[in-house]
């Protein structure tokens, strides 16, 4: 049976790292703010999806300039974001009624793939959950204030999103209590007592977070048009 399928995009960095007066997700990547190209990946995926769009309330002006701009009038959902990322989602998900399943997704990621998000839906819809994820491909140590030690980077991998879950499991796991250690959706899932299954996600699927990511992504944008 086919289920309803959303997705929750998340919005609301300042780009403080990026050193950038613009707040990151609206910096232009290829011509297109990158918060743009995020949205477009979910649509080219499926033009059926309801997407919802976390933003602060101040970015909702630039985020309609934006469409006016681009001409995009992909049908999203504007939701108010919260003072955490964790308050954001929660927001974003009282927005969805009924039930299906969610792909919660970082607005400055705008590599993903429709393969990668279609994998999300797939899975999740056996396994109630999937969360992207890649192996490391340095080696990775552990340190305290004296001393360092080797550990085994095959028991570990580096978590992106899409993050995707029935919907009603993942927003009863938000009505627990938030606290500083739920640095993702599949942290808070797994507190509220929920197995993670992970999937294979990619390399290209970076997240925005410094200058250098900028310039990867151009370059990876550019390889991927040619």
């Amino acid at each position: 049976m086919l289920q309803n399928e959303y997705a929750l995009i998340v919005a609301g960095g300042k780009g403080t790292r990026i050193k950038s007066n613009v707040p990151k997700q609206f910096i232009e990547l290829n011509g297109r703010p990158i918060l743009l190209h995020t949205v477009e990946a979910f649509y080219r995926y499926s033009s059926g999806l309801t997407v919802i769009l976390v933003l602060p309330e101040d970015d909702v002006e630039i985020w309609n300039g934006i469409c006016k701009k681009f001409n995009f009038t992909g049908s999203v959902i504007l939701q108010k974001g919260g003072a955490t990322r964790f308050q954001s989602v929660r927001n974003g998900l009282d927005r969805i009624e009924g039930e299906g399943l969610v792909a919660i997704h970082d607005g400055v990621r705008p590599l993903v793939s429709e393969d990668i998000i279609g994998a999300s839906f797939r899975l999740a819809a056996i396994h109630h959950c999937a969360v992207a994820a890649v192996r490391l491909k340095e080696s990775l140590r552990m340190t305290d204030q004296d001393s360092t030690k080797a550990v085994d980077r095959s028991r570990y991998r580096l978590i992106q999103t899409p993050q995707t879950f029935e919907v009603q499991l993942i927003k009863k796991a938000y009505q627990i209590v938030e606290d500083v250690s739920l640095t993702d959706d599949a942290s808070v899932a797994e507190k509220a007592g929920h197995r993670i299954s992970l999937f294979e996600g990619s390399f290209e699927n970076i997240k925005i977070t410094t200058p250098e990511d900028l310039v990867m992504a151009e370059a990876l944008m550019t390889a991927r048009n040619q």
